[in-house]
């Protein structure tokens, strides 16, 4: 097993920046994107349809950053209200906003020969759906600032990867990789990049209470590094892709990935 490398500390690539992250509250990626983005000397609005969490969560970032620089609002991207109201936060709050980070996503296991109706539709509607509700208020707010504008979104290597039960997962994350793309053509004229991040395995309590042990132990093994990615390891990813150092890249999923080919 290769050793966890140390934090990477931040270097103000995100300085004076509004960014919006959906799905930030607790111990996952969106919550290390949103500390990752902190660092990085940005402004966020985060949400999550998770009340509780997402209030203890913002608590806890703004004590740390300063109260000016964290703001949350209740957020079920299955709901265009919500999602508008998120957005509106990051107008009213700070007069615009510069990123958005579509981290939003349900997953769940049911071999498709048992799958119901209602699964289905469940999964792809908070982690297709959901993403194309985001990325379509974002690029509306973005055409009428007309000062450019980044959005990345949380895709899966499961989008190009079979895996039994993992049907329509799999094929919201194709789903959202699809939508990246052409969202990243249409939204060229008008300044703003589109792309996406793609893991592999990024360990939170969350996916430990809905995967079992053995499921766990066989993930980890796929991996060349022989361990789990931490979430703030898929956040620096997302950091760069919302960073000048991405200037050139759009429509374009980055695998972040130890997987064997």
């Amino acid at each position: 097993m290769t050793p966890q490398p140390p934090y990477v500390p931040g270097h103000s690539l995100l300085a004076g920046r509004t960014a919006v992250i959906t799905a930030a509250a607790g111990a996952g990626i969106g919550g290390a994107t949103a500390r990752k983005f902190l660092e990085e000397g940005a402004r966020i609005v985060i949400g999550d349809a998770h009340e509780r969490r997402l209030k203890g969560s913002a608590a806890t970032l703004a004590e740390e950053f300063g109260a000016d620089k964290v703001a949350a609002l209740p957020c079920d991207v299955t709901d265009q209200q919500q999602v508008d109201a998120l957005f509106a936060l990051a107008a009213e709050r700070h007069g615009g906003l510069d990123i958005v980070v579509n981290n939003a996503g349900l997953g769940g296991t049911a071999d498709l020969v048992d799958m119901t109706d209602d699964q289905w539709s469940k999964v792809l509607d908070v982690t297709l759906n959901g993403t194309f509700r985001c990325t379509r208020t974002a690029l509306r707010h973005f055409k009428e600032q007309d000062t450019g504008g980044i959005v990345v979104n949380n895709a899966s290597v499961i989008g190009w990867r079979a895996q039994r039960g993992q049907a329509h997962y799999a094929a919201a994350k194709a789903g959202v990789m699809a939508l990246t793309r052409c969202a990243a053509l249409e939204a060229s004229d008008f300044g703003v990049r589109v792309n996406a991040v793609a893991p592999s395995l990024a360990m939170h309590p969350h996916l430990v209470k809905v995967t079992t042990p053995e499921l766990l132990a066989e993930l980890t093994e796929r991996e060349a590094f022989g361990r789990y990615a931490e979430p703030w390891e898929i956040a620096n990813v997302i950091v760069f892709l919302a960073s000048g150092y991405s200037s050139y890249m759009t429509g374009e999923t980055i695998s972040v990935s130890s997987q064997r080919a």
